[in-house]
């Protein structure tokens, strides 16, 4: 009468399987698409760095300037 004998628990099995199959789908969608981001901190020590770089400012301005973001 219920197909292959598990009744209740076969339908609650094929849930919860399908269930954890999206959660982890979900999750790892997640996880590869904030790998990319960087924190606000870096954005302005790559700033710092590229005006370093370009000329802009010089090693002491430089230095003065990155110790005050690594506080």
């Amino acid at each position: 009468m219920w197909g292959s004998g598990y009744g209740f628990m076969g339908g609650f099995m094929m849930l919860a399987f399908w269930g954890a199959l999206i959660a982890l789908v979900v999750f790892l969608v997640f996880r590869l698409r904030d790998n990319g981001t960087r924190p606000p901190d870096s954005d302005a020590q790559e700033a710092l760095r590229r005006r370093f770089a370009n000329g802009e400012i010089d090693e002491e301005e430089f230095r003065r300037r990155k110790a005050t973001l690594d506080e």
